[in-house]
């Protein structure tokens, strides 16, 4: 399939209650509002597609950004590809899943998690956070630098306060990560968690909510899934 086949397989998908709820959570123009599970057939079809996962979030399109991801070829994407879709992804849905997903999945995730983190621009510092995030959950703990990652969750309890709203979103997100992913940082985390308490981040005009970190990490154990890894960071 061409990129301009895919648009307008998308746009015949599209419809206006998701474009509007889309529009809630951060989405602009141009989109056609397209379900997740939609994308998902369509990646099923076409499975791995380096160049045309390109094609499409070279359009700037949402829908077809999100897509370019589930189908992209991570082993594939070279650093300045990856910094060029972290600089392109406006929006949470491809700041915080679609990049960090194709990122930590490819040789150069956590050179470039670690390189985003420290970004002074939200969705790219966002964008740090989440593929950190994706990579204790996919990495076995022995390919891991458990020091550094028991530092930047001190960095996380520092920082969270002064960082930029979607960052906190995504640094929470890490602590609950590392507390589930990575078995022996588990009391380290929970103690993280903790010290954060409740964390205030402005979700729009959504009912989307912040996870209290604690609680997570204590679900996850309770279901007796700390360490239990994932397979792909892509879901």
């Amino acid at each position: 399939m061409t990129a301009q086949e895919v648009l307008a397989e998308l746009e015949s998908l599209g419809s206006e209650q998701t474009k509007k709820t889309f529009l809630r959570h951060g989405a602009k123009e141009p989109f056609f509002g397209v379900k997740v599970g939609d994308l998902k057939t369509i990646q099923k079809r076409v499975k791995k597609d380096h160049a045309l996962s390109l094609a499409l979030f070279d359009s700037g399109n949402s829908d077809a950004m999100y897509l370019a991801g589930l189908i992209s070829d991570p082993a594939k994407m070279t650093k300045a590809q990856l910094r060029k879709w972290a600089k392109g992804a406006y929006w949470y849905m491809i700041s915080c899943f679609t990049v960090p997903w194709v990122a930590s999945e490819s040789p150069h995730g956590r050179e470039l998690a670690l390189e985003w983190m420290a970004s002074d621009k939200e969705q790219i510092a966002a964008a740090g956070w989440a593929t950190y995030s994706s990579l204790v959950a996919i990495k076995p703990d022995a390919e891991l630098d458990l020091a550094e990652v028991e530092r930047l969750m001190e960095q996380v309890k520092a920082e969270i306060g002064s960082a930029a709203n979607r960052v906190r979103y995504c640094m929470v997100n890490f602590v609950i990560a590392v507390g589930g992913y990575v078995a022996p940082l588990t009391a380290k985390a929970k103690a993280i968690a903790k010290a954060l308490g409740k964390v205030e981040v402005d979700m729009g005009d959504t009912s989307c909510k912040v996870p209290d970190a604690l609680e997570y990490i204590a679900k996850i154990e309770k279901m007796g899934r700390v360490g239990k890894k994932r397979k792909s960071a892509m879901c």
